[in-house]
Order: structure tokens, then sequence, then C-alpha cells
């Protein structure tokens, strides 16, 4: 009976961990664990009967964090590829720009291959779409199919890293990029963006 108590105030101290990182790290990407669990309102011990050390919180917050990413992709259901992949940046990109810090802190050197693990199912969300989109001539059809993923995937790495979120019309550039790379020319992305005007607004 005295169990349920404690377990109630780990599983609050802990989402109270995620939730000071998470503004913590927005101000200060270098934040340390001490100046985290000040924030938390705990202590440095406290923290570390969570988590073992930043990294270790850091990969929490890419995991809960990719988890959000995978459910964006997994609710994009566009029969056209091109409105598809145009839905699924845009949907991506407002959730990194929500939280961009987070989204770089993931993308960093250090952080990739648990990063690649967390967002696996995105991938091969991306990786179908663009399988699609080659086989009904949507998009390009000179690189394959895996490298054309990849390649989609790097710029919006690169976008989500150097591109200021909060700038006039950065989801628009996010969008029309990867539809470039996708194979779109900048008249046909205007086109599709223009007869679909829903991609472009916000979700929240």
């Amino acid at each position: 009976m005295t169990s349920r108590p404690a377990r109630s105030d780990a599983r609050a101290n802990r989402a109270g961990i995620l939730d000071a990182a998470r503004s913590t790290l927005a101000s200060d990407p270098y934040a340390s664990v001490d100046v985290i669990a000040r924030s938390a309102g705990l202590s440095r011990r406290t923290l570390y009967g969570h988590f073992d050390d930043r990294d270790a919180l850091i990969r929490e917050l890419i995991v809960t964090g990719a988890q959000r990413f995978n459910a964006i992709a997994e609710s994009i259901s566009d029969a056209d590829s091109r409105i598809a992949l145009a839905r699924l940046a845009a949907r991506l990109w407002q959730e990194a720009a929500h939280v961009q810090f987070a989204a770089a802190l993931a993308l960093d050197e250090a952080h990739v291959e648990h990063t690649a693990d967390a967002l696996a199912p995105l991938r091969r969300a991306v990786a179908r779409l663009v399988q699609r989109g080659q086989q009904d001539s949507s998009f390009r059809t000179d690189i394959p199919a895996p490298t054309l993923a990849r390649l989609i995937e790097e710029v919006a790495r690169t976008v989500v890293a150097r591109t200021d979120a909060s700038s006039s019309g950065a989801a628009d550039i996010a969008v029309r990029t990867v539809l470039s790379i996708a194979g779109l020319s900048w008249r046909e992305a205007d086109d599709l963006l223009t007869a679909h005007p829903d991609i472009a607004e916000p979700t929240r």
C-alpha cells in the first residue's frame, strides 16, 4: 500500500527533471546537471537517482522527442506522394521548431547513433514514401530510393540545425527545400503549396 505514493512521487520527479531539462537546455545547451536539478527544484542526488549522468538525461529527451516525430510520420496518410512529403516536412518542422534546442542536441554527432535508433520508425516511413514517390513518378528517379531518402534526411537535419525557427518563413523554406531534393522544381513546389495551403497551417 505504501509503495504506490513512492512510485507516484518518482514518476513526478522524473517528469519534472525532463521538463526542467527542456527549458534549461533551451536557454543554455551546455547547462550542467546541477543547474538542471536546481531548475527542477530537486537535489543533484535525486536527479542521479533517475539518470546516471547528463548524457543519459539527454538520451531520454531524445527518446521522448523521437516518439513524437515517429507518431507524426505515422499520421501522414495523403495518397499523393508529393503532398505526403510536404505535409510530413511541415509537421516535423513545426515539432522540431517548437523544441529546436532538443532537435539540435539530438542531431549532434555525439548522439547521432542513439538518435538514429530512436527515429528508426520515421526513417522507415520516409524510405517507404520515397519509394512510392519514385514508383508513381512524383519524385526523381535518377538517384536510388535509399540514397534519396538519406539525402532528404540529411537536408532536413541541416535545416533544423541551421535555420532560425523564429524567423519569418522558416517553415516554408524547410518544406520547399525537402521538396526540391525530392525532385520538384521551385515552380512545382510553389503550385503544390498554393493549391494546398493547409499543409503549412500550424497543428497546435
